[in-house]
């Protein structure tokens, strides 16, 4: 246990030491800036607290400390440590994921807008992969085992399944403090408002009764 925070500690250090060339999130121009959340106001990120009433406590999270609740369509819990959850890392350039996998677990196809993704697998084996925008749409996908990294580019639609013979357990780091994230199969599916049938009629070369069927499942999920 104590190798695995060692590892997820080693990731967050990797981000943030080269910040200035590796970070998505433009520099902090203080120390810090934990998130005021008594502010009303809309910022690009959020209200700094008050230097003088910021307690040492606040840059303390146990956010992932727990594992994730597995029991849903995916067999996948994603617990996110980032300024929305976790007000110390607000104008930092960093955060943290914990992802639970149930046996067979799936995180679905998905994009992060605004980070690179570094994945730490600290338990189990997953097949992890990422496909390169148009026109080549080349797949890059690779099956990893406890210890190894894989690495996401940013906005880059990518996916991780499960396919040991039981658990497993991955850590991930951002260069943002919201990395973002866009489900595509929610996106198109169970957008709000939803996007007109058509589009997704032509787009995919479906029924409407496939997309009615599809938007039924995938709210489940």
């Amino acid at each position: 246990m104590a190798s695995q925070w060692i590892m997820v500690l080693s990731l967050l250090v990797m981000w943030v030491i080269p910040q200035g060339s590796l970070a998505a999130d433009e520099d902090p121009l203080q120390d810090f800036c934990v998130k005021d959340t008594t502010q009303q106001i809309h910022v690009n990120g959020f209200p700094c607290k008050d230097p003088a009433q910021v307690q040492a406590s606040e840059f303390v999270s146990t956010v992932v400390k727990n594992p994730g609740n597995t029991s849903n369509g995916l067999g996948v819990a994603v617990t996110a440590a980032n300024a929305l959850t976790f007000g110390g890392l607000n104008t930092l350039g960093v955060s943290l994921a914990r992802i639970d996998f149930a046996k067979n677990g799936l995180n679905p196809p998905h994009v992060h807008p605004r980070a690179t993704e570094l994945l730490y697998l600290s338990q189990g084996t997953l097949v992890v992969g990422f496909v390169t925008s148009t026109p080549e749409n080349k797949l890059f996908a690779q099956t990893i085992t406890a210890g190894e990294l894989f690495v996401f580019p940013r906005g880059l639609v990518h996916f991780q399944l499960s396919t040991g013979d039981g658990t497993a357990l991955a850590f991930s780091s951002f260069n943002s403090q919201n990395q973002g994230t866009s489900q595509v199969a929610k996106a198109l599916f169970t957008s709000s408002p939803p996007i007109d049938d058509t589009v997704l009629e032509k787009s995919l070369q479906l029924s409407a009764a496939d997309v009615s069927r599809l938007r039924s499942l995938i709210k489940k999920t």
